[in-house]
């Protein structure tokens, strides 16, 4: 692989942006209060979460990478630039009066989530607009677009956006969410984990009838391709002339937060240099088996990736 390749490559990432805290503690007593534990927090953490996670994973491979989103004028947000800043990502963000950063606070002990605390509100139809505009000028200069949707409202405009990237001849990959995939229609890859699809074709008994369930949603669609994403057991990848199974290849599995975003971003990050979809899976793969060894939303190096 030539890294000097991946750095030409443009990526413009477009979704809920998000701040992922943790604080860390020990766990030694029990609350007289309640039936619930103490945590005495010795240290905490930020990280980049949701669409910008995604970014922080292009970014890590070394490609160019655009975040696209919206965040509030907030202690947060600008925790979210400076964070941003410091992995070389190129930040395009709109906020609004009362519009507040989405956050995720997670209270660890004993190396286990004890408590996750959200804290979010949907953006406004203005500034939804005025993204959207940015949005189209974007394109003229990105090779690839990532949708990163979290269900935060950052892709209500989701159908336009395809539609946009498929005017300019732009490919899109799309993590969902919710029930109704029918906004994603005309996408590149879309990228559900098996819950998500269950969500919206219902249960299978065999890997035939999931063959043929995901087959018809991808048909439906208009999709290239969908790629099942399904923990230990790999990754599915169904396109018009091929289905191919990819078995996972974690060692130990530590902690699977983020790995999405590591799936779709190696994914984009591999189809812009050039490489095949199916190549493109079996390495995005790889990435996923590697992130899963580490605690939170983290990042995988193409020198990891390369060398494992």
């Amino acid at each position: 692989m030539n890294m000097n390749s991946l750095s030409k490559t443009r990526i413009l990432i477009v979704g809920d942006i998000m701040l992922d805290r943790y604080w860390f503690g020990d766990v030694n007593r029990i609350s007289p209060e309640a039936p619930v534990p103490v945590v005495l927090i010795g240290k905490h953490e930020e990280r980049l979460g949701g669409a910008a996670n995604v970014a922080r994973n292009v970014a890590a491979l070394g490609a160019v990478c655009s975040l696209l989103g919206i965040v509030g004028k907030d202690e947060a947000g600008t925790a979210v630039e400076k964070l941003l800043s410091q992995s070389g990502i190129i930040p395009y963000l709109h906020s609004a009066p009362g519009i507040s950063t989405t956050v995720k606070l997670r209270v660890i002990g004993r190396q286990q989530q004890l408590l996750r605390l959200d804290f979010e509100k949907k953006p406004t139809r203005d500034v939804l607009e005025d993204k959207l505009q940015k949005y189209k000028t974007l394109l003229q200069t990105h090779d690839i677009i990532v949708l990163s949707d979290y269900g935060k409202g950052a892709l209500d405009q989701v159908s336009r956006m395809i539609a946009g990237a498929k005017k300019t001849g732009k490919m899109t990959l799309i993590d969902p969410k919710g029930e109704d995939f029918s906004k994603y229609r005309g996408a590149t890859i879309l990228t559900p984990n098996k819950s998500e699809l269950r969500q919206v074709v219902g249960s299978w008994k065999d890997e035939s009838e999931l063959t043929v369930k995901a087959q018809n949603l991808r048909e439906s669609l208009d999709l290239e391709y969908l790629l099942l994403t399904r923990s230990e057991e790999g990754m599915s990848l169904y396109g018009a002339t091929e289905v191919l199974h990819i078995p996972t290849v974690a060692r130990e599995v530590f902690d699977v937060s983020g790995a999405g975003d590591t799936v779709i971003a190696t994914l984009a990050t591999m189809i812009g240099n050039g490489k095949p979809v199916a190549e493109a899976v079996r390495i995005a793969n790889r990435a996923a088996g590697i992130v899963v060894g580490k605690l939170g939303t983290a990042t995988v190096t193409s020198e990891e990736l390369f060398s494992s």
